[in-house]
């Protein structure tokens, strides 16, 4: 987990108060929100807190740090329990990445194919479905030939929905077993993004009935509190199953992940922090808190 400074000034406010107080909730409350928590979202965590405490007679900060960090994980393991992330072995998987531009849907595409091919022994595909930037197109064609994976593409303006129904196509013909699709990036009305997905909706659905559908939204995690409402724009367009953060390695605060988990159900299912083909790796709650917490 890269360093950040937000999980610093976490460790500091813990380590410098000498007893549990009223005082110290609502600077936490404060603190939490600068950490890219919404407001609600850290005024509940802090309400549970306080409940805990009371319950529980806690008056050492240091212990009070502890149970903040049973409870955030707790949040975070209780919403991935349900989340659509299963690959079903020996069935075809669609794949589809959303976003804004900038966000790292192609590179995340490719980090995707190499993990699911070399963890998984999967046979991706990677359809380049953002048929609006012709360099997205040649970015997705350079890291298919780099990684030895086919890659399914159209002109440059063509229909996204029959990138995808020729990957579809070229995936029952043998080629593959799992389609990674990139999608444009460009910043949809609801209207647009709702009918251009519903197009590769029918592909999937009559192409493939018995596929596992699942779309991710790709955010940049230094966005902050940004990503979260480009997650509320999408998920209330196309029903997400999870959202992939990108630039982890950038500064993130990360209290964004409590909102999209607290606030939209979402849960965060991989984290990537560079730009190697490597940097990427299934999110942990557990790992991921201690890290936000600065707890060694």
């Amino acid at each position: 987990m890269a360093a950040n400074n937000f999980a610093g000034r976490l460790k500091n406010f813990f380590g410098l108060r000498k007893t549990v107080s009223e005082e110290l909730f609502e600077d936490l409350s404060d603190l939490l929100v600068e950490g890219d928590f919404g407001a609600a979202e850290a005024m509940k965590t802090v309400d549970e807190l306080r409940e805990i405490c009371r319950k529980e007679k806690i008056t050492d900060p240091g212990e009070l740090r502890q149970k903040l960090a049973g409870l955030l994980e707790t949040q975070l393991t209780n919403n991935i329990a349900g989340s659509n992330t299963v690959l079903l072995p020996d069935a075809l998987a669609v794949i589809l990445l959303l976003g804004v531009n900038g966000v790292g849907k192609t590179t995340t595409a490719a980090k995707l194919a190499r993990l699911y091919r070399d963890r998984d022994k999967r046979k991706p595909i990677l359809a380049a479905a953002d048929t609006f930037r012709a360099a997205a197109i040649d970015q997705l064609k350079i890291h298919g030939e780099r990684l030895g994976v086919r890659v399914v593409a159209h002109q440059h303006g063509g229909d996204p929905a029959a990138v995808v129904y020729d990957a579809v196509e070229a995936a029952q013909a043998g080629a593959g077993d799992l389609i990674i699709a990139d999608t444009a990036g460009r910043m949809h009305t609801k209207a647009a993004l709702v009918e251009e997905l519903k197009k590769i909706d029918r592909v999937v659905e009559t192409k493939a009935s018995n596929t596992r559908y699942i779309k991710w939204l790709v955010l940049d995690s230094t966005t902050g509190r940004n990503a979260l409402a480009q997650a509320e724009t999408f998920n209330a367009a196309v029903s997400l199953d999870g959202v992939i953060l990108t630039k982890y390695d950038s500064g993130a605060k990360g209290g964004v992940v409590y909102s999209l988990m607290g606030e939209l159900k979402l849960p965060v299912v991989y984290l990537c922090e560079g730009e190697k083909y490597g940097d990427i790796r299934p999110f942990n709650p557990l790992t991921f808190t201690r890290a936000f917490l600065s707890l060694d």
